[in-house]
């Protein structure tokens, strides 16, 4: 992480919580908080300030840096393209990480996870609690490794993909961009770009939707 010992955080839901923990006990400060709906934030979160999307004309964009502190990879997409600002990573404590590793900014990594040698984690990814991506992998960026998830060596996971809590990719597998992996697929084989796969072994159920909406 950068220097400086302070921090913005957007978003004030779940998922920031943990991103606040994470930082508190690395020493951090959270000097501003931000959400596209600061009446709807966590019963926790006290003064939280209009988000950049109803605030573009005036809003601080420069100063501290920010995490985006976002579960939803979409959400997590667009309000990057929107701020323009640096951007710092929190890293937990207990999390295993072989120096070889590269993390690129706006990178989050939870309690208890493991990243194994020359992998590589692009802008703005979720290494969730207890999750495991091994040696040279590729995790690009937006992409959510939710908890337990198991990545195994020489994986290529394209951007804004999620990988559901507790699934299973073997190893040289490529996932494509935008796919949503359920919880618990076991993934033997190559995934192209926008699918929803399921199951054990998975399977292509359908296509996201979400394809409508992007052009990354």
């Amino acid at each position: 992480m950068s220097e400086n010992r302070e921090v913005r955080l957007y978003g004030a839901g779940g998922h920031s919580q943990v991103i606040q923990s994470v930082l508190k006990q690395n020493g951090y400060t959270i000097s501003d908080l931000f959400d596209d709906n600061p009446k709807n934030s966590h019963k926790l979160f006290k003064d939280v300030k209009h988000g950049v999307r109803s605030h573009k004309s005036n809003f601080p964009h420069q100063g501290v840096p920010f995490i985006i502190g976002v579960g939803d990879n979409y959400q997590r997409f667009e309000i990057a393209k929107i701020l323009k600002s640096e951007f710092s990573k929190a890293i937990h404590k207990s999390a295993i990480i072989d120096p070889s590793v590269s993390i690129d900014d706006g990178t989050v990594v939870y309690a208890g996870s493991t990243i194994q040698t020359n992998a590589s984690i692009g802008k703005h990814v979720i290494i969730n609690t207890m999750s495991s991506v091994d040696h040279d992998s590729i995790i690009q960026d937006f992409v959510h490794i939710s908890p337990n998830a198991t990545i195994c060596g020489l994986v290529n996971i394209g951007i804004g993909t999620h990988i559901g809590a507790g699934a299973v990719v073997i190893p040289q597998v490529k996932i494509g961009k935008w796919c949503i992996i359920g919880a618990g697929t076991v993934v033997l084989k190559d995934i192209p770009d926008y699918s929803v796969v399921v199951g054990n072994p998975g399977k292509i159920i359908k296509k996201n939707i979400i394809k409508n909406l992007v052009s990354a």
